[in-house]
């Protein structure tokens, strides 16, 4: 890597915020599941840096071919298929960024997220961020912004969500959110633990942990 590649506290090259946010969360030493997880770049810094105990589900075959390439434990799956076959408790952190409103029973995802990990971290673009209604109510037509950049024809999201939304499927079904953030489109905090009207307002991403009630 060139000499003007950003690098974290540990030489590490710096993650995207939102990434970092999660990574953050991430209790070191941690058994940790990425769905969706892309080219493996934070699991590979949860690996090298925090020792964590990675492995990750991604549904096209060049991510997992460039997971594999970091020397990650990466299989080609996706959220709607594979998670029934993990036991519960698994792992102790599932991670699930920017992958919800692609998936065909998000609902269904949700339940297996916090039954297969001790919590999960979870993100997506909020389709009630104030660009998202602005476009809707001017233009009438469907909105691109930096979080949601696709045309709607050509688009890979099958189920937007706003945060009012996530939030009350969670209540639904009985998931607990122990943290809520809203990020702006470069993944940066705007507000924390306030999944509230305000939020779904002026944050363009939202991550929330989630846990469930274990007995």
């Amino acid at each position: 890597m060139g000499p003007g590649v950003i690098r974290d506290a540990h030489g590490y090259p710096a993650l995207r915020p939102d990434l970092d946010l999660i990574a953050g969360m991430v209790e070191p030493q941690a058994r940790v599941l990425d769905i969706g997880c892309g080219d493996g770049v934070l699991l590979h810094y949860l690996d090298r840096v925090k020792g964590c105990d990675g492995r990750g589900i991604e549904i096209s075959q060049q991510g997992v071919q460039e997971s594999v390439a970091r020397g990650l434990s990466v299989i080609q799956g996706d959220a709607d298929h594979d998670l029934d076959f993990f036991p519960d408790d698994a792992f102790d952190v599932v991670v699930l960024s920017q992958t919800l409103q692609a998936t065909r029973r998000p609902d269904m995802v949700i339940r297996n997220l916090v039954r297969i990990g001790r919590r999960a971290i979870v993100s997506f673009p909020n389709f009630g961020h104030w660009r998202c209604r602005t476009h809707l109510l001017i233009r009438g037509r469907m909105p691109r912004t930096r979080g949601l950049p696709y045309a709607w024809y050509d688009t890979p999201n099958i189920h937007l969500c706003t945060i009012t939304d996530f939030v009350r499927s969670c209540a639904h079904a009985g998931v607990r959110i122990e943290t809520s953030l809203a990020l702006d489109s470069r993944g940066r905090v705007v507000r924390r633990n306030a999944p509230d009207g305000y939020a779904n307002l002026i944050g363009e991403i939202g991550m929330f942990v989630l846990t469930r009630d274990r007995v």
